[in-house]
């Protein structure tokens, strides 16, 4: 690489590690989403799957 492969192996870290926050963030805002809506079906007096049903 004649001397260019620190900037070299730098860029496929980066690009790397690009594409897993890429692949990660929506995954990590789906379960977010999913724990405020279940807040919000549970103030709101529904029942949220998995909750226990009131005999």
């Amino acid at each position: 690489m004649e001397g260019h492969g620190a900037f070299v192996w730098s860029a496929y870290l980066i690009t790397l590690g690009a594409i897993v926050l890429i692949l990660y963030a929506p995954k990590r805002r789906e379960k977010r989403f999913l724990r405020q809506l279940e807040g919000q079906i549970r103030r709101s007096g529904g029942n949220a799957p998995g909750a226990a049903k009131e005999v």
